[in-house]
């Protein structure tokens, strides 16, 4: 984990980071500005909390695994879980507040939360909606219950996960009497070599890290290439060269994340794929 730096801030209860674990505990922090994480926190966390304290508002940052955005097959049993680490992270980042429900906070099996209906940026690009069928689905039914519980009146998301970005968008904007926030977003976050930071690079080892690499060049040279057609082909050809098992390398309009008509729209770059069995995304404008 990579520590952040610290920063100073008024909070509601002095100087002290709370941790809090019951839905009374959030009463006195609604109106906060809220990063939700699975924990794990790196240096892009440690970011999101920092542009979280500048919105002037104390940052409430909590953590949860949530386990119905992973699938039979992924790797929710042993993904990282280091919360004594995560909680310093989030002090010295700034964050006034850690929220660690439980899982009956959550999931409270005698009032089911309300899953928010999915918009069409979550069921219809073909991206992480076909390759992950049932992730859209979990992180929308968790981020609203969340909501729902700490009702901040911001709340900051990375672009590294661009679809889901563009998701949780759509649903407060479809929603703004139950969601009366304003989403922040907040850059990716890469390590010297280009990486962009995630909590499975940890599982990298041996070459896997520079295998990984080919998807900060591939955006690189999507960004180069002004046809679109030219330029994914030159992506799938930088990814195969490093033998990842890739699952998209496209070129889509931005906030859609459909096939771009507008050749001046906004355009991202995405791309998803496999070092052997670890998972890895990435994104960029073009």
């Amino acid at each position: 984990m990579i520590a952040c730096d610290v920063v100073q801030m008024r909070v509601p209860h002095g100087t002290r980071m709370d941790t809090l674990h019951t839905i009374d505990d959030l009463v006195p922090w609604h109106g906060c500005t809220f990063v939700p994480t699975m924990g794990a926190l790196h240096a892009g966390h440690c970011a999101l909390i920092r542009q979280g304290v500048s919105s002037g508002h104390p940052v409430v940052v909590s953590i949860f695994v949530n386990p119905s955005q992973f699938a039979p097959h992924e790797d929710f049993n042993s993904y990282p879980r280091p919360l004594e680490a995560d909680i310093a992270a989030a002090q010295a980042a700034g964050a006034a507040a850690v929220f660690v429900p439980t899982m009956e906070t959550i999931y409270p099996t005698d009032d089911p939360p309300v899953t928010p209906p999915l918009p069409s940026v979550a069921t219809a690009p073909g991206l992480e909606d076909q390759w992950r069928p049932d992730f859209f689905a979990g992180v929308c039914q968790v981020v609203a219950r969340l909501f729902d519980l700490v009702q901040p009146s911001h709340a900051v998301f990375g672009e590294k996960d661009w679809q889901q970005l563009q998701v949780l968008t759509a649903i407060v904007q479809a929603d703004t009497s139950r969601f009366p926030l304003q989403i922040i977003s907040g850059e990716t976050v890469r390590d010297a070599d280009g990486l962009a930071l995630s909590s499975r690079n940890a599982y990298l080892r041996g070459d896997q890290r520079h295998r990984a690499l080919a998807l900060h060049r591939a955006l690189q040279i999507a960004q180069s290439v002004p046809d679109v057609q030219e330029a994914q082909q030159a992506m799938l050809a930088e990814l195969a060269a490093a033998a990842l098992n890739v699952h998209y390398a496209v070129i889509r309009d931005a906030a859609t994340l459909e096939t771009p008509m507008d050749p001046h729209g906004p355009r991202r770059a995405l791309i998803a794929g496999s070092v052997d069995s670890i998972r890895l995304i990435d994104n960029g404008p073009v």
